[in-house]
């Protein structure tokens, strides 16, 4: 009996020793806005495919107010910005428990934009684990320590100009290695003005001092100046630079010196990527999808995606190089970001609506509607599935591939603008009231 008693122990201890050394491969931190490779993709597994309010769910985390901001996760902390009446905060929350760890308020003066839609807290916060940096739609940037204490703090208007933007700037910052990264896309929206603000602007991240400015000329007219998506760094080994997009094009920059490498112009019709009139209201929302060997160039309004082949070696003016311009499709995401996964794109659309297309030729294989709702949060691929997010608070999974299958509706019930977020075997939601932490 007790040589039975041993055996079974030994299996066990095996068996868990097994689990254990094969746990942190398949789990990982989600340190910025689009996870660990900024391109939505989730290496996890065993990701719940089905909740409710009262299936699935670990915690349910009640917010001092409404933002728009995805969360970042570090191990055991979730760190995400949020409104507190008039208020900006930044808060840790325990992912074992949801219990608030510390809440440090950045900044005040927030502003609702398009009928409570949006408000100031929604770009995203990043961490490296050490230090948590956080920017506002008001220009309030800063860098706090992992427990809450502000390291440094600036206002981009004092040191870079006045910010003109209609619906205040919502673009999140780029960390990279010691350097932390800004577009600033922005200008007078008056017919016939033709002042315009665009910079783009490196920052030491320890200090928070100012490494390189360079302004961003463009020809972009009346709400075109206005952009309200997110840089990125492109990194395929061969090149390394930083994409940013705006006002009427799509530009990559030197990291060394913000130097102007590339361009994608003509976005804004009539042209020969955009064959549609030129719209004074064409800001971007969307940024692009940046991943090695392809740029996915989301445009506004109904205007084209364009794929941008970036195998080869990039430099000048992109739309006039046949071969840089991989494929145009017809219509683009308004407000999420593409995403790719195993040679396949996907669009969101606004309405509901999810394309997916061959990245390698633009190829439609299918056009669904997903639900009824308006879609503003960022599709996550995890284990085979997607999950996709609408403004009503319901989440779609579907399995990825070339036909169309949905998996599972979950709904919350409350409004999601928030991109979901996978780290360490979990899946977090967060709600305009709320963050959720949802097991299977």
């Amino acid at each position: 009996m007790r040589n039975c008693e041993w055996t079974r122990w030994v299996s066990l201890a095996v068996l868990l020793s097994f689990v254990t050394s094969i746990g942190p491969v398949s789990a990982e931190n989600w340190p910025q806005w689009r996870g660990a490779r900024s391109d939505g993709v989730s290496i996890e597994r065993g990701i719940a495919l089905r909740w409710n309010k009262q299936r699935a769910i670990r915690w349910r985390a009640p917010l001092p107010g409404q933002g728009g901001a995805t969360p970042v996760v570090w191990y055991q902390k979730v760190f995400l910005t949020s409104a507190d009446g008039d208020d900006l905060v930044v808060m840790c929350l325990a992912s074992d428990s949801g219990k608030t760890i510390w809440k440090t308020k950045v900044a005040s003066g927030n502003q609702s934009a398009r009928a409570g839609e949006g408000n100031s807290a929604s770009p995203s916060p990043i961490t490296d684990g050490s230090h948590v940096w956080v920017f506002f739609s008001t220009g309030i940037l800063a860098c706090l320590d992992v427990d809450g204490h502000e390291v440094w703090k600036f206002d981009i208007a004092e040191r870079f100009g006045t910010l003109d933007i209609q619906f205040g700037l919502t673009s999140t910052p780029v960390l990279d290695g010691d350097d932390l990264y800004l577009q600033l896309i922005h200008g007078a929206m008056k017919r016939g003005d033709p002042n315009r603000t665009g910079k783009v602007i490196k920052l030491d991240r320890k200090t928070g001092a100012t490494r390189w400015e360079i302004d961003r000329v463009t020809q972009a007219e009346f709400e075109c100046k206005h952009s309200y998506a997110s840089p990125f760094i492109y990194d395929d080994g061969k090149q390394r630079f930083l994409v940013v997009h705006g006002a009427d094009c799509t530009t990559g920059h030197s990291l060394s010196d913000g130097k102007e490498i590339w361009r994608l112009a003509d976005l804004n019709g009539p042209t020969k990527l955009n064959e549609r009139s030129n719209d004074p209201t064409f800001r971007f929302v969307a940024s692009p999808l940046v991943i090695p060997g392809s740029i996915i160039v989301p445009t506004a309004k109904n205007g084209p995606a364009v794929a941008i082949n970036a195998e080869s070696m990039l430099a000048g003016e992109l739309s006039k190089n046949a071969s840089a311009v991989r494929w145009v499709y017809p219509t683009t995401p308004d407000v999420s970001i593409p995403l790719v996964v195993n040679g396949l794109v996907y669009f969101v659309q606004k309405n509901g609506k999810i394309q997916c297309l061959d990245l390698a030729t633009g190829k439609e294989y299918y056009s669904e509607r997903l639900h009824n709702s308006e879609y503003r949060a960022s599709p996550v691929y995890v284990d085979g599935h997607i999950y996709i997010c609408a403004r009503d608070g319901m989440t779609s999974v579907i399995k990825a591939g070339k036909n169309f299958e949905l998996v599972a509706e979950n709904d919350l019930g409350e409004p999601i603008t928030a991109s979901p977020v996978v780290a360490n075997g979990v899946l977090y939601l967060r709600t305009f009231d709320a963050l959720y932490s949802i097991k299977q």
